[in-house]
């Protein structure tokens, strides 16, 4: 009987360390966010990163977004010296280009502020407020970005292929601004 018992302990205790992993960590983070499927799928990768971490799941989506915006923008940059482009392209690339730029620097200050958020209190409250700040205005740069191809004048594979891009990026900047909200609440 006593045998019984301490293998029904040892079991119940397996189930509990396999159900709390860093991937189930990361499952539970992600459910609060806008695109739960794609913030499992793009931060599982880093599981052994993060572990059950918030502050570093937090860091982590917040490098994924800006790296992610960084390729943007070197594509869209690309895009802006094929030959042959309508004016409205070029002028619609030559603004995303823009706000793509002040997204990078809104998201690479955000996470130098982060680094700052280890420290409870009144610090920590002043500066993931500047970090919600600053990924928030990222969020808008880059939508406004995917805003400048609207219309029926710029239909065509360069449209389809910076909307794409700017959607993704978007998706995954909105996912990094709820776990960092969520973070925050949570601290």
């Amino acid at each position: 009987m006593a045998t019984k018992f301490a293998l029904l302990f040892l079991l119940l205790t397996l189930l509990s360390f396999a159900t709390s992993t860093p991937t189930s960590f990361i499952k539970s983070s992600c459910s609060t966010t806008q695109y739960p499927t794609l913030c499992v799928q793009s931060l599982s990768v880093y599981a052994s990163t993060i572990q059950q971490d918030p502050h570093q799941l937090v860091q982590t989506a917040l490098s994924l977004s800006l790296n992610k915006t960084q390729s943007t923008k070197g594509f869209v940059t690309m895009c802006k010296s094929f030959k042959n482009l309508k004016p409205r392209e070029y002028a619609a690339l030559h603004d995303c280009a823009e706000e793509i730029s002040d997204s990078v620097d809104r998201l690479s200050r955000s996470l130098k502020e982060l680094k700052l958020c280890k420290i409870k209190g009144q610090d920590f409250n002043w500066h993931i407020s500047n970090v919600e700040t600053w990924v928030s205005s990222a969020l808008t740069d880059e939508s406004t970005c995917g805003d400048g191809f609207a219309g029926k004048a710029l239909d065509g594979k360069i449209k389809a292929s910076i909307r794409s891009r700017m959607v993704n990026v978007a998706q995954v900047t909105s996912n990094a601004l709820s776990l960092i909200n969520q973070y925050a609440a949570n601290h």
